[in-house]
């Protein structure tokens, strides 16, 4: 039986990876753009080692040489290229079950994503999940910088203890803006950052949302 009094009173979410399963969109998606580019294409276990942010160093690592072309120019082809086939993801197993249960809790959720947030917002609406998040915090272009910013403005809204919030994520990135933020962290190991990356952040790793159900509810 669920506990009405979960461990945290707000959960932070990130968005892809954590909650989207779009990690196989995104690797096709900037295959697509090297090939254009007569540039080796990456796998799965290249992916894992240098996808990270800001997105502009990982695309360097990619293949991508900023002395030919603006960073902007390879960004903007791969939004475009993610954003005609973006729907084709689903959502991490056990997704909205765990955010209808944190909801049931009485836990209050919000959205923290580098994406852009009238992306976030589509997104949401499409998989009919929008309501469960009392505010979606994304950037306002499709340069993905990171979320530090956003993620200091949200906690200002919040309003709360420290001690009452936790943030969900993927990857080292979201460690780092929960310290900044100064909150815990959990990470899940299904998303962009594979396990043995993960570890080096030192925060709690657990391998679903299940057992994320099961850390919140203090079972």
């Amino acid at each position: 039986m669920e506990r009405q009094n979960p461990a945290y009173r707000h959960i932070i979410w990130d968005w892809n990876g954590t909650l989207l399963d779009d990690k196989w969109l995104c690797i096709e998606s900037i295959n697509t753009l090297l090939q254009t580019r007569n540039l080796p294409k990456i796998d799965e276990n290249i992916y894992d080692r240098i996808f990270r942010f800001p997105v502009k160093d990982y695309y360097q690592d990619a293949g991508f040489d900023f002395s030919m072309e603006p960073f902007e120019i390879p960004a903007m082809e791969f939004i475009e290229l993610y954003d005609n086939r973006k729907k084709e993801c689903r959502l991490q197993p056990d997704a909205l079950e765990t955010l209808d249960s944190f909801s049931r809790m009485g836990a209050t959720q919000y959205l923290l994503s580098a994406s852009e947030t009238g992306v976030l917002e589509e997104m949401t609406t499409h998989f009919g999940i929008s309501h469960y998040f009392t505010q979606i915090k994304g950037l306002d272009n499709h340069y993905a910088q990171g979320k530090k910013d956003l993620g200091q403005e949200l906690m200002r809204s919040i309003n709360a203890p420290a001690d009452s919030i936790v943030m969900v994520g993927d990857t080292c990135h979201d460690k780092e803006v929960a310290d900044l933020l100064g909150v815990k962290v959990i990470l899940l190991t299904h998303g962009h950052f594979p396990e043995e990356r993960l570890i080096s952040c030192g925060s709690l790793l657990i391998n679903n949302l299940i057992e994320l159900r099961q850390v919140i509810s203090g079972i």
